[in-house]
């Protein structure tokens, strides 16, 4: 293996929780979207201009690289906030933009912003990206690929010297675990035409993912089908083929996600963060592959598949319309406040019991996602192994909570 190249794991980042949590699992990068013009403009709750400094700074101080998603289809009148937006990205230090509209790249390269490609213009071939080189450093794949066809770009991106406006040679990027669409790269119309709801303006309602029945207009028979969910893909998982991820040349691992819980992103950044680091160790093996599974098994998913990469003709369809996760969590109290010379949190129970031995979660703006077996506490100033519905819990901590950080408890998911 060569241990000079190393794969940059890129995280979502759908709210201050999500950054967090990102940040204290290993991502090189993070990537959101500000306002309406991206891709999750409803699915997460998305930052604000005035956000973009602390993102900046957040990343900065564990050198993690941010990229803002402005990749949604641009109209005249969006044209002034395209401005405002890349210019007070610009003037917050973030990494690039991930852009599809030429009118956003247009203005990220007159004031200096890094540009990637979004997987959205659907580069499929050498020579579409060559076009795309002259205005960007990245460049983002489409979802349709195999890793053939990846390591071919690859290696002709190498053997022609194709560079970027940065001078370096132009770095490819591929979607590497989480939610897939049923259209071409993401490019739907269905929630458009149902909903008068545009998921290419980040707005989309997920009709996909609901139940239909087909029916024989001719005959009036229904069409006997194997499964349901025939318009809802499993997730994209690439954990057990990382190796052949790796040998294909990619530069960047982006994990889809902008709309799921901070746990979510805790969880499968730090598997993926293992996972990598193990086949650029040489220490990549089946028992790990089998154990990291099981982890990425405990959050949302809707089942796991490998997408187009290892060359599948046909998708493979969820038979469920939501999570298959093993886990699922409980709201049981919020922060009330932090002791730091002792490290003890205070927490308010509101909802369900608390017992020594519990798995909890902790999240919150700054807390990110902290997960971990809870075993001495206090209640009500005792030490106890149980509390309720009104009780006060003070338990030591190894770092700070405050007053809008939530807790919840870790439990089997009985439904799945």
């Amino acid at each position: 293996m060569n241990n000079n190249r190393k794969i940059e794991l890129m995280a979502p980042a759908g709210s201050f929780e999500s950054l967090q949590a990102a940040l204290d699992n290993g991502a090189d990068s993070i990537y959101f979207g500000v306002e309406q013009l991206n891709m999750r403009a409803r699915a997460s709750i998305n930052f604000t201009l005035d956000d973009l400094e602390e993102i900046s700074n957040r990343c900065s101080e564990k050198n993690v690289r941010t990229y803002l998603t402005l990749n949604t289809i641009i109209y005249d009148h969006d044209l002034s906030i395209v401005r405002t937006l890349l210019k007070a990205a610009k003037k917050a230090n973030i990494t690039a933009v991930i852009a599809m509209d030429q009118a956003v790249i247009a203005v990220a390269r007159e004031i200096g912003i890094e540009v990637h490609i979004s997987t959205q213009i659907n580069v499929t071939n050498i020579e579409t990206l060559k076009f795309y080189a002259m205005f960007a450093d990245t460049v983002v794949l489409s979802r349709e690929l195999s890793l053939r066809q990846v390591k071919s770009i690859t290696e002709q991106i190498e053997k022609d010297q194709i560079k970027g406006p940065n001078g370096r040679l132009v770095e490819i990027e591929i979607f590497g675990h989480g939610a897939l669409c049923m259209a071409v790269s993401g490019k739907c119309y269905m929630s458009l035409h149902a909903y008068n709801s545009s998921a290419n303006r980040g707005a989309c309602k997920q009709n996909c993912r609901k139940k239909y029945t087909v029916i024989d207009q001719e005959t009036g028979i229904e069409m006997e089908l194997d499964n349901e969910y025939i318009m809802s893909p499993k997730d994209l998982c690439t954990l057990d083929f990382l190796d052949q991820i790796y040998d294909a040349g990619i530069k960047v691992l982006k994990i889809e996600g902008r709309g799921r819980a901070p746990e979510y992103v805790a969880r499968v950044i730090k598997t993926y963060r293992d996972a990598i680091d193990s086949v650029e160790n040489n220490t990549y093996t089946k028992d790990k592959v089998d154990f990291w599974m099981t982890e990425l098994d405990k959050v949302y998913n809707r089942g796991f598949w490998s997408g187009y990469y290892l060359g599948q003709k046909l998708g493979e369809w969820s038979n469920g319309p939501g999570s298959k996760a093993t886990q699922k969590k409980v709201y049981i109290g919020k922060g009330m406040h932090y002791f730091p010379k002792s490290n003890i949190g205070e927490f308010k129970i509101e909802a369900y019991d608390l017992n020594a031995g519990d798995t909890v979660l902790i999240t919150g703006p700054t807390t990110g996602a902290q997960e971990f077996e809870v075993n001495d506490f206090f209640v009500n100033d005792k030490k106890d192994t149980k509390a309720t519905k009104g009780d006060s819990v003070t338990m030591p901590l190894t770092f700070r909570i405050r007053p809008s950080d939530k807790l919840y408890k870790i439990v089997e998911n009985t439904e799945v």
